[in-house]
């Protein structure tokens, strides 16, 4: 689409309040923009957060554990314990505790995302572009916008030409032109740039803005439940279910067989549900997500959806893009071509030849271009021609930016006489020749040299030049001859920690293919220097040639794609997906917006690339590294092992209370735990769910095993199971001393804190021993110990101090007091021993480096 793109000559004056001093030409002034902002406030408008503790405290008090708390202090009220009473009171506001310092970990992670992924904006400021936060925007602030930006604030039209999406607004697909001097000229914050570019002039910002008089907020990531949250949620509604239903069979049991009171056998009765329900289910996948993405965003990557946390794992497939991620995107002149053949290096003194290449290349690229190419030559003409200082440049007209079946980059300038127009024009060498025409052995010589320096691994770029007859700008490029000026090459070297980070997904299962633009013979040597194999190499024009089952045979021994277009990734994802992996896809302008929302895990570039990428990706590499995506990777996977091993803690950890609470009624004996014991075992188990394992470091092999299948679960019956018969091993053990010691005699005081005190060292046992078939044991993390610290406090309390004693029925300590605990952990290390060498012996572990990898999809066919 041609825009028209009109010089700037003059500021008008800024409407608004009086006493602002005018904006000039170069923009505001920094200490009168950091004056607006403290007057006016931050560019930001209400996202409903002030409602979040009132939801909270909602989310509290409907919480199935948290009534039965409620209820439980109830019915010791009004039999008149008031010592049991006021503890599980001080439990409920324990648990009140608990669950909010879990919230503000959370949502304090939350909000350090949401201020990475906050939407960035570019502004004049003091004479020179700068790239700031969206919500330090002020009045009068210059902005500029460019295709694929999000509009920052409402302003008015300075210069340029775009379309902008204002469906967030109006509901309206169909972008409007917006033209400077037009009948329109008012942007509005909140839309979208899908073409051209230009400046505006801001008159209004935050709640002022239109987007913001409407309180919509777009700056937020979703918050969206995850599907294993979902699955989460699911879960502990059945177990509800089945605890409501069992207490209620309990009660009746125990009520009208065991000869128990109605509310003491209601007591007992709400002890079974507090010992079934798993309520910490969901809370750890929240908390675990929440600071899972912060520890991945200190290695500068933002995860924008916390759902990719538990897709990363999964991820059998890269395709990445090679400017920027596998390069360091720091491009520069290297060597010049002119159209006699001659080739010479940067450093060398320039002819008349090399002067107009460079001239007529620096006419090609866009003013104000943010792109790597474009800058590095503006950078070279500007320090080697001195007509060509900042400033100086001529105006383009029309421009032609690059399309499919268009690799190429055209602008137009008005020439000297009226009625005539000059075109400069720069691109990939096979299309730039295809518009000049040239002799064949010009041609050969040509193609000849742009290969050779591609090969070198730079970068080559062809320039032309045409001079255009007519009133208006042409219409179409293709139909213009061209003359040949000749080839510019530039290097962007290899990211120094690419090759390590590309062993390290070889080793970890995950296959690495490069989609880009570049030359053949340049995305080959960047390939090999990366460490990828360029002997099956796929052009874009190859693409668009093969039907989708021929392409699929292609890809499987692909690793390196060139000549890519946008508009074919989107096709390239759904070969891979439909092959049987799982894919991982940078990308960074706004026609990669499609097939980073097709990848399973769609990744945005964080300096170059566009506000329409980085909404429609799950990741945003803030710096744009390969080497940040695999660390993400890890850390992704360490997520999850977390979060697997803290489910098979959760199984295992509630089977022994259950016991203790079912077995004593059946059986006739007297009750052991009781609302008031659980509560205090809670005590112990929740902050090892959500604190303990959620910091315990990753396994030493987390990058040497395949990507997990993506219908694994946490919630598999393999995990689940294996949790559950640790802990009926446990409750075993427990359930006996407790029926041999009333057996034997003891006071059933006396037998009831024995068997209380082993119930809490096997649970530290089981913290301790972090999941038998897992390679980093909870014992690893610091805050392991703390919680030994705190079991053993609360072990010395029940023991020692008589009110606590009293309130929990427990009699003073002994002998026996020592040894049953110590029996029960010896007892539970040895159980989890064999359970470990059953799970090894008969089924190889989930995480372990003996389990076979998953079938490759392309390996199996190809090797066959």
């Amino acid at each position: 689409m041609d825009l028209l793109v009109a010089g700037m000559t003059t500021m008008p004056p800024l409407p608004g309040r009086s006493g602002d001093p005018p904006c000039e030409i170069g923009g505001l002034e920094e200490d009168e923009a950091r004056r607006r902002l403290e007057r006016d406030g931050a560019n930001t408008w209400s996202t409903g957060r002030r409602h979040h503790w009132v939801r909270l405290l909602r989310d509290i008090v409907t919480e199935p554990m948290f009534l039965m708390l409620i209820v439980a202090t109830a019915i010791y009220a009004i039999l008149g314990d008031g010592g049991e009473a006021a503890f599980l009171g001080a439990s409920v506001l324990i648990v009140i505790a608990i669950t909010v310092t879990q919230e503000v970990r959370a949502q304090g992670a939350l909000a350090a995302l949401r201020e990475l992924a906050a939407p960035l904006a570019h502004v004049l400021r003091s004479g020179k572009e700068r790239r700031i936060p969206a919500t330090e925007v002020v009045m009068g602030d210059t902005l500029m916008l460019r295709e694929g930006d999000r509009v920052a604030a409402d302003g008015d039209l300075i210069d340029g030409t775009v379309l902008v999406d204002e469906s967030l607004l109006t509901g309206e697909s169909v972008p409007v032109e917006r033209i400077s001097g037009g009948a329109e000229i008012l942007v509005h914050a909140g839309t979208l740039v899908v073409g051209g570019h230009a400046r505006i002039r801001v008159t209004a910002t935050g709640e002022r803005t239109a987007l913001g008089s409407i309180g919509k907020s777009i700056a937020e990531a979703s918050s969206l439940p995850s599907a294993l949250q979902k699955a989460a949620g699911r879960i502990v509604r059945i177990f509800a279910t089945i605890a409501i239903a069992l207490a209620m069979l309990l009660w009746l049991v125990s009520w009208s067989w065991a000869g128990m009171a109605p509310l003491d056998a209601a007591l007992a009765a709400i002890a079974l549900a507090m010992a079934i329900l798993p309520e910490e289910v969901p809370v750890v996948l929240a908390v675990f997500y929440a600071l899972g993405a912060r520890r991945i965003a200190r290695h500068e990557v933002l995860t924008r959806r916390l759902a990719a946390v538990e897709t990363m794992g999964t991820i059998s497939l890269l395709a990445v893009d090679k400017t920027g991620t596998l390069t360091r995107n720091e491009m520069a002149v290297t060597a010049l071509a002119d159209v006699s053949g001659g080739v010479r290096m940067a450093t060398e003194p320039l002819g008349e030849a090399m002067r107009s290449l460079m001239s007529v290349a620096a006419d090609a690229c866009p003013r104000g271009s943010l792109d790597p190419t474009d800058r590095a030559i503006l950078t070279f003409t500007r320090t080697h021609l001195h007509d060509r200082a900042v400033g100086d440049e001529p105006v383009a007209w029309h421009e032609y930016p690059v399309a499919p079946g268009r690799p190429f980059v055209s602008r137009v300038f008005a020439g000297t006489a009226a009625g005539t127009w000059t075109m400069a024009t720069k691109g990939a060498p096979e299309a730039i020749v295809d518009l000049c025409g040239l002799d064949q052995e010009t041609l050969s010589r040509t193609l000849a040299e742009a290969a050779a320096m591609a090969a070198r691994g730079l970068r080559v770029l062809a320039v032309a030049q045409a001079a255009v007859q007519g009133d208006v700008a042409p219409e179409a490029v293709q139909s213009i001859r061209h003359r040949y000026v000749g080839l510019v090459a530039l290097a962007d070297p290899l990211r120094c920690d690419v090759p390590a980070a590309m062993a390290e997904c070889r080793g970890a299962g995950i296959r690495v293919v490069m989609l880009t633009g570049d030359h053949p013979a340049t995305a080959a040597a960047i390939a090999v220097q990366a460490g990828l194999r360029s002997d099956h190499l796929l052009t874009g024009a190859e693409i668009d040639r093969l039907d989708d089952e021929t392409l699929a045979i292609r890809l499987r021994e692909t690793e390196v794609c060139a000549r890519v277009q946008p508009s074919q990734k989107l096709r390239l994802v759904a070969a891979f997906r439909q092959a049987g992996h799982v894919v991982g896809m940078t990308g960074d302008g706004v026609n990669d917006a499609p097939a980073l929302r097709a990848a399973d895990v769609g990744v945005a570039m964080g300096r170059r690339g566009s506000d329409v990428a980085r909404e429609a990706a799950d990741l945003v590499l803030l710096s744009d590294r390969f080497a940040a995506l695999v660390s993400a990777i890890r850390l992704g996977r360490r997520v999850y092992d977390n979060v697997h091993r803290s489910m098979r803690f959760i199984s295992a950890a509630h089977v022994p209370i259950v016991m203790l609470a079912i077995v004593p009624a059946v059986m006739q004996w007297s009750p052991l735990l009781l609302p008031v014991q659980i509560a205090l075992v809670e005590m112990i188990i929740d902050p090892a769910c959500s604190i303990v394992f959620e910091a315990t470091p990753a396994a030493r092999d987390i990058m040497r095993r395949p990507p997990r299948r993506s219908d694994e679960s946490p919630f598999a019956s393999r995990n689940v199971g294996t949790g559950l018969l640790e802990g009926a091993g446990m409750g075993a053990l427990l359930v006996a001393a407790y029926g041999l010691m009333l057996s034997a005699g003891v006071p059933a005081p006396s037998a009831r804190l024995a068997a209380f005190l082993g119930l809490l060292a096997t649970t530290v046992v089981l913290v301790l021993a972090g999941g038998a078939d897992t390679a980093a044991p909870a014992k690893r993390t610091p805050l392991a110990s703390v919680l030994v610290f705190v079991a053993l406090s609360v072990a010395a309390g029940v023991a020692l101090i008589p009110p606590l004693r009293h309130i929990l029925g427990f009699a003073g300590p002994s002998l026996l007091t020592l040894a049953v605990p110590v029996s029960c952990a010896a007892g539970a290390l040895l159980w989890l021993r064999f359970v470990n060498y059953l799970i090894h012996r008969y089924a190889p572990a989930r995480t372990g480096q003996d389990r076979k990898p998953a079938p490759h999809p392309y390996r199996e066919e190809s090797e066959s």
